[in-house]
C-alpha cells in the first residue's frame, strides 16, 4: 500500500504465504472458501475461558512484539512476519492466515483504513498510524485482539484520535453487565465518540469468539437499539473493537475484497479486546 499523489493509499505488493509447522492444530476452516457453521453458543464453562484466556494472551503479546518494530521506514510485511513468528513460537496458529482466504497471519491497518488491511510491502513513514489485529487459536479456541500504533510523531488532532478510541473501548467494556442488551456497548461508545465529532463505523462490529473465530454474534459501536438485543450473560465471550474517524463513518472496499478504508479517506483508529461477562460486569480475556 504505497501512497498516490495525495498522499493516500493503494494496494502493495503482497508476498507469499508464511509456513506453519505441521505440530501446530489448524482450524477447521484452513483449506476451505468459508469456516463450518458454528452450532454452539457464545457461553463457556470456567475451563474454556481459560483456554481462550491462554489464546488472548498470546494474541496480545505479539501485538506487543510486533508494536516494539513499528518504526518509519519498517513496511507491513516485516511486521507480518515478527507477528507471524511469535504466534507460532508458542504454539498457536495466527487465525487470519487462511480465514476465508486471507493471505497473511495480521492485519496492518494503515491511516485511512478502518480495518482488515493486508500486509505488503508498504513503508510506514513518519506520522502514520497502523493498527496490528492479531487473533491466536490454540487448544481449539481463538483470543482475538488488535491496537493503534503511532510510527514516530504524529499530529495532535491523530494523537486525540488514538487516546479516545481506546477510551471508548473501555467505555464500552464498563457498560456490559449481565441482564443489558448488547446494543448498550454501541450506546456507551457513540455517545462518548460524538463529543468530539467523530464518525463511528457502523457496518463492521464487535462479534462473538471462542470456539469460532466469528460465531455469529454481532456487538454493534453504535446506537442500534431496538436491534441487536441480545441479552448479555455470565460466560458470554465476545469482542469489542470501536472504529473511530476523523470524518463520516461511511466506507470503500478495495478489489482485494479485504481492505476497508474512509470514504472520504480521513484518518480513522481501532483497538479491540476479547472479554467474558462475570456476574458483577467483565474479566478482559487478551492481556499480555
Amino acid at each position: 500500500m504505497p501512497k498516490d499523489i495525495n498522499g493516500h493509499l493503494v494496494p502493495g505488493i503482497v508476498g507469499p504465504e508464511r509456513r506453519i509447522p505441521r505440530s501446530i492444530p489448524r482450524p477447521p476452516y484452513v483449506g476451505r472458501n468459508e469456516p463450518p457453521a458454528y452450532t454452539g453458543n457464545n457461553t463457556y464453562t470456567a475451563e474454556e475461558i481459560e483456554k481462550i484466556r491462554a489464546a488472548g494472551r498470546i494474541a496480545a503479546q505479539a501485538v506487543q512484539e510486533v508494536g516494539k518494530a513499528i518504526v518509519p521506514g519498517v513496511t507491513t510485511d516485516e511486521l507480518d512476519a515478527i507477528g507471524h513468528e511469535f504466534v507460532i513460537t508458542h504454539d498457536a496458529y495466527p487465525s487470519t492466515l487462511g480465514y476465508r482466504g486471507y493471505p497473511k497471519s495480521l492485519c496492518s491497518s494503515i491511516n485511512e483504513v478502518i480495518c482488515h488491511g493486508i500486509p505488503d510491502n508498504t513503508v510506514l513513514e513518519e506520522g502514520d498510524i497502523v493498527n496490528i489485529d492479531i487473533t491466536a487459536y490454540r487448544d481449539g479456541f481463538h483470543g482475538d485482539t488488535n491496537y493503534t500504533f503511532r510510527v514516530g510523531e504524529v499530529s495532535s488532532e491523530v494523537n486525540l484520535l488514538i487516546e479516545r478510541t481506546q477510551e471508548a473501548l473501555m467505555r464500552g467494556i464498563k457498560a456490559v453487565a449481565p441482564g443489558r442488551q448488547v446494543n448498550i456497548i454501541g450506546r456507551a461508545i457513540e455517545s462518548y465518540a460524538k463529543r468530539f465529532g467523530y464518525g463511528v463505523v457502523r457496518d463492521f462490529t464487535g462479534h462473538g469468539v471462542g470456539a469460532a473465530f466469528h460465531t455469529g454474534l454481532i456487538i454493534p459501536h453504535y446506537d442500534s437499539a431496538p436491534l441487536f438485543n441480545d441479552v448479555i450473560q455470565p460466560g458470554m465471550v465476545f469482542t469489542i473493537e470501536p472504529m473511530l474517524t476523523l470524518g463520516t463513518h461511511e466506507w470503500d472496499m478495495w478489489a482485494d475484497d479485504w481492505t476497508v478504508t474512509t470514504r472520504d479517506k480521513s484518518i480513522t483508529a481501532q483497538f479491540e479486546h476479547t472479554l467474558v461477562v462475570t456476574e458483577s460486569g467483565t474479566d478482559i480475556l487478551t492481556l499480555p
